[in-house]
C-alpha cells in the first residue's frame, strides 16, 4: 500500500545519489532497510528473494521520517496479527506491505483502514508535538491499497519498494 504526505510535500526525507568510492558521513541519519523483517527472511517462499535494494541511491531520512519509521515498528507491537513485511519511506510518501495474520476472534479486529487510520494520526500527533506544530496535516486523507494474490504479485511489489528510492526522478510523486 502507499500513503503520501499531505500535499505531497518532502517531509520524510530527502533523495541522495551514492557515488562510486563515497562513504556516508557518519551523522546522516540511517538510510532506508528493506523492512523490519528479521535478518533471515523465513516467509519468502523456498529459492525466492525479493531483489536486493539499489545501491547507489538512498532516502536520508528527516527527524519526521524518523518518526513515521519508529510508528510503523509500533505497528507491530500494536496489533498483535500485523506484521511489516516491507517498506520504504520515500521523501513524500510510503510504499509498505503488511501482512494480516491469523483468524479474527470473537471481537471483530481492526480493518486495514482501521490500521493505518491509527498509524497516521500517532505519526501526525508524535511529530506536531515533537516540533510544535499542533494541527498540521501530515498525510492525505486516502491510501492505496493492493491485495497481494501471488508470489509473483508478492515479489514484484518487493522489487518496487526495494528499488524506488533509484527511481525517485521518475516516480510518479516525485515533487
Amino acid at each position: 500500500m502507499t500513503i503520501c504526505a499531505s500535499n505531497r510535500r518532502c517531509v520524510f526525507g530527502t533523495h541522495q545519489n551514492v557515488g562510486r568510492g563515497l562513504a556516508p558521513t557518519e551523522n546522516a541519519h540511517q538510510p532506508v532497510g528493506r523492512g523490519l523483517a528479521p535478518a533471515e527472511n523465513t516467509h519468502h517462499p523456498v529459492g525466492r528473494e525479493p531483489a536486493p535494494a539499489a545501491q547507489n541511491s538512498r532516502i536520508v531520512l528527516t527527524p519526521r521520517g524518523e518518526i513515521a519509521k519508529q510508528q510503523l515498528a509500533a505497528l507491530e507491537k500494536r496489533y498483535d496479527f500485523v506484521r511489516v513485511d516491507q517498506y520504504v519511506i520515500m521523501p513524500n510518501h510510503i510504499h509498505m506491505i503488511l501482512v494480516l495474520e491469523g483468524k479474527a476472534g470473537a471481537s471483530p479486529r481492526p480493518t486495514l483502514s482501521d490500521i493505518l487510520c491509527a498509524y497516521k494520526s500517532l505519526t501526525t500527533r508524535t511529530c506536531n508535538v515533537a516540533f510544535n506544530t499542533p494541527g498540521e496535516k501530515l498525510f492525505q486523507t486516502s491510501f492505496y491499497e493492493k491485495v497481494i494474490r501471488s508470489d509473483e504479485g508478492y515479489f514484484a511489489a518487493c522489487q518496487y519498494i526495494s528499488e524506488n528510492p533509484l527511481k525517485w526522478k521518475n516516480d510518479e510523486y516525485y515533487k
